[in-house]
């Protein structure tokens, strides 16, 4: 079975890695949902675990093979980005793991954003530089709005590289595996909304101090203070929502002296 451009497949042919990935997983709910799972290298491992466990599929040439291969396995056929997550456990929390495609690598994570609440933990490959973005924390040339919208609900760990030849075709890049693990309490202590809004504003310019972006946001005696003086890439996330405290309650002062 040859890997289709189309849906980014290179199917991972690296027996120990496989295994690596699927025990590294904690799963904490009992359910896992496996996504692509190509020719279900990392799947057998999967099922060996004592686990609720279910794969999404799109390409309708795999199904047939993953049918054959392993016998009552709960198969998704679908675009995983279009499932909603009340129809792969009847509405119940669980685990995602995969060698993700890389072209839609992003999109899955934004995914699990979206329903954060409903997944403790996501375990996978990603492109290398991906993988990092996810996990760097500030101050690395690697950290991003990514970095501080998952890191603000997750707690991230990147657990190991892999080469071209460990793939069937071999992509032109590294990749990295990484574990994210909800954090105990993920709820933001200020407006999500804002907090994200404003991740993406000032990384909008990411060389230029926040001050320099926030001009529309904050008066100029605020924007004065030391503070102001720092780039994103130098803000925590307990900075970038103590920023949205500030701008919320600047905007509410301003709101109510009108």
């Amino acid at each position: 079975m040859k890997a289709k451009k189309r849906f980014g497949q290179h199917f991972l042919v690296n027996e120990e890695i496989a295994e690596n990935i699927a025990l590294a997983a904690a799963i904490p709910t009992g359910k896992a949902l496996e996504v692509g799972p190509g020719k279900g290298v990392m799947t057998k491992y999967l099922r060996k675990r004592n686990i609720a466990f279910k794969v999404v599929e799109l390409d309708n040439d795999m199904i047939p093979v993953l049918q054959k291969t392993f016998e009552g396995l709960e198969i998704i056929h679908a675009d995983f980005l279009k499932v909603a997550f009340e129809d792969v456990f009847g509405g119940e929390d669980f685990s995602i793991i995969g060698n993700f495609p890389y072209n839609i690598s992003s999109q899955i994570i934004f995914w699990m954003l979206d329903n954060k609440e409903h997944i403790p933990e996501l375990v996978g490959m990603f492109q290398k530089e991906v993988a990092k973005r996810l996990v760097s924390g500030p101050g690395n040339k690697d950290y991003g709005v990514t970095s501080v919208l998952v890191q603000a609900y997750y707690d991230g760990e990147y657990l190991f590289s892999v080469g071209p030849g460990n793939f069937s075709p071999p992509p032109r890049v590294q990749s990295g595996v990484i574990r994210l693990a909800r954090k105990a309490d993920y709820s933001l202590p200020c407006d999500d909304k804002t907090f994200k809004r404003l991740v993406k504003l000032t990384f909008s310019q990411r060389r230029k101090m926040i001050r320099n972006t926030l001009k529309s946001e904050l008066s100029a005696e605020i924007l004065s203070d030391a503070f102001f003086r720092q780039r994103p890439e130098e803000l925590s996330v307990e900075a970038f929502i103590e920023l949205t405290k500030i701008i919320t309650q600047y905007k509410k002062e301003q709101n109510e002296s009108k």
